[in-house]
């Protein structure tokens, strides 16, 4: 039985083999080599143009002025957090709000305002908030305000909407493929310094993917499923996977967006936990 198993496994083999051929060489000694694999050089695509460009390219794609200064957003959806063990729990209502600051010298500083809130069957799981100067959480303002410094996990991708300011620099490097997409690849550097890699669609010229560093490890974002409502020019990414040195942490899939809308200081300024969603 075992000696059937194995000419069967070898069958098998040989099947692969004769539908996958391996190129063979031989040298000068007429010891058999594998010929080397040619594949393409993906940064010869389009070499004239500049990182700037691409960037403007990516801007007027994701809703020209309108991306550039929204004024406001708002996102709703629903969240997956993976855990370390395997594990997957799942945030029913997620919402974020962001009010953009006019200005960004620093991409990965906490600025603006921003408010993170999430349920899980009807309870709250998460909320998280900055008002401009300080941050809160469910119990109201954290007294430690050395969490402001969490939101560098947090911030990056605006930095393309300041990336043509004075002081940031747009430089091109290698392009690549973002989940089998060919994609410029482009590296600002922002007026204090800091650098964020965005990956561009070459076809579409949508935002695919933004890397940086963090404290809690390199940062990446995989952008898809874009969509947009009737009249409006905002494209939004409805699935948002976010990971740490490679590994996934959490998934965003956001179904509604509203663009420039206008909220009250309290609304970031928390004093008391929700007993109900504020997004109802």
């Amino acid at each position: 039985m075992r000696r059937g198993f194995i000419l069967f496994a070898s069958v098998l083999v040989l099947a692969a083999c004769e539908t996958a051929p391996i190129s063979v060489a031989q040298d000068a000694t007429g010891a058999a080599s594998v010929e080397a694999i040619q594949v393409s050089d993906p940064d010869r695509s389009d070499p004239s143009l500049t990182g700037g460009e691409i960037i403007a390219m990516a801007h007027e794609a994701a809703g020209g002025e309108t991306f550039v200064n929204p004024g406001s957003l708002f996102l709703l959806g629903y969240n997956r957090l993976y855990g370390p063990d395997g594990s997957v729990r799942t945030w029913d209502q997620y919402a974020m709000w962001r009010v953009f600051a006019d200005e960004k010298a620093d991409a990965h500083a906490a600025n603006g305002r921003v408010r993170i809130e999430a349920w899980q069957s009807g309870d709250l799981a998460m909320l998280l908030s900055f008002d401009g100067k300080a941050t809160y959480n469910q119990d109201g303002r954290m007294e430690d305000q050395s969490a402001n410094a969490m939101w560098s996990n947090n911030f990056g991708f605006g930095a393309i909407r300041n990336a043509l300011d004075d002081g940031w620099t747009q430089d091109r490097r290698a392009d690549r493929t973002v989940d089998g997409k060919p994609a410029y690849m482009v590296q600002l550097t922002d007026p204090s310094g800091g650098t964020t890699l965005f990956g561009i669609h070459r076809e579409t010229a949508q935002i695919l993917y933004v890397g940086f560093d963090t404290p809690r490890g390199w940062h990446e974002r995989r952008y898809s499923d874009y969509f947009s409502k009737p009249g409006v020019s905002w494209q939004q990414a409805g699935r948002v996977r976010l990971f740490y040195d490679g590994v996934m942490a959490n998934e965003a899939v956001w179904t509604d967006f509203k663009i420039g809308e206008a909220y009250s200081d309290d609304l970031f300024a928390i004093s008391a936990a929700p007993t109900s969603p504020s997004f109802d």
